[in-house]
């Protein structure tokens, strides 16, 4: 249901209109969606991913973004269900609302950069206050107060870095990326330094690598833009699932601990 939302957010807001309404229609004909098939994949199912009134096919994107949303939130429910100290039903409730959040931000966000090559303010600006609201009262209900002032540090952090990337490249970097870096280090730092440290990274491992294939395969060139933010977003997800064993491993090797 979250992620038929998601499809909603990607389509209207880059193109300046409401998410509340009008309800949602066909492009083509404008015959309204009736509750029985606007059911998140099965409908297209049945549909046979097409619209009921004048046959125009519906993309697949959006079954799609319906299961890769169902499928990201057992997989943060699953990381934290493995991961989270006990900590209280509160602290963990809050902890797993605030992720399940950056999880529907990142999949409309990535779609939406990808689409339009722009991070809209109208979802970027609100994740900030989400995420300080919801990671801050964890904090509190679990008494755990350093994680809130890494939280502070790694937006802070990220910000700045980015913001020194924007001034100093203008035209590899935007200022959206610059404000979805600091909701990153909110949530990275969060967690942990490691975390912080391995998503951070991870974000210019996989753009980079992504940029270099398109070279290989000559499907773009060194002038080619490309967008930033699902990578920014994905190494975040690194971070999160990955960060804590990846850096104590890179720890090991140098024989930190």
């Amino acid at each position: 249901m979250i992620g038929s939302f998601v499809n909603v957010i990607v389509y209207r807001v880059p193109a300046g209109l409401s998410i509340v309404s009008p309800p949602s229609a066909c492009p083509r004909c404008g015959a309204g969606i009736s509750p029985r098939d606007n059911v998140p994949v099965l409908s297209w199912l049945v549909l046979r991913g097409k619209c009921r009134s004048c046959k125009t096919a519906i993309s697949t994107r959006y079954p799609l973004v319906e299961l890769g949303t169902g499928i990201a939130f057992a997989a943060v429910s699953a990381w934290l269900l493995a991961t989270a100290a006990d900590d209280g039903m509160l602290a963990g409730s809050l902890t797993l609302v605030a992720f399940l959040y950056l999880a529907t931000v990142s999949i409309a966000l990535a779609l939406i950069d990808i689409d339009v090559h722009r991070l809209p303010n109208s979802i970027v600006l609100p994740a900030y206050v989400v995420g300080a609201v919801l990671l801050g009262g964890a904090g509190l209900a679990s008494g755990d107060l350093g994680s809130l002032v890494r939280a502070g540090i790694g937006l802070a952090v990220l910000w700045v870095a980015y913001l020194g990337m924007a001034l100093a490249y203008p035209g590899g970097m935007g200022f959206g990326d610059v404000k979805l870096a600091g909701v990153l280090g909110l949530f990275l730092g969060y967690l942990g330094w490691g975390e912080f440290a391995v998503g951070a990274f991870a974000a210019f491992l996989l753009g980079g690598l992504f940029g270099l294939a398109l070279l290989v395969t000559r499907r773009a060139n060194r002038k080619s833009g490309i967008p930033f933010g699902p990578w920014m977003l994905a190494g975040a997800w690194v971070g999160i699932f990955l960060g804590a064993p990846l850096w104590n491993g890179y720890l090991s090797l140098l024989g930190v601990v």
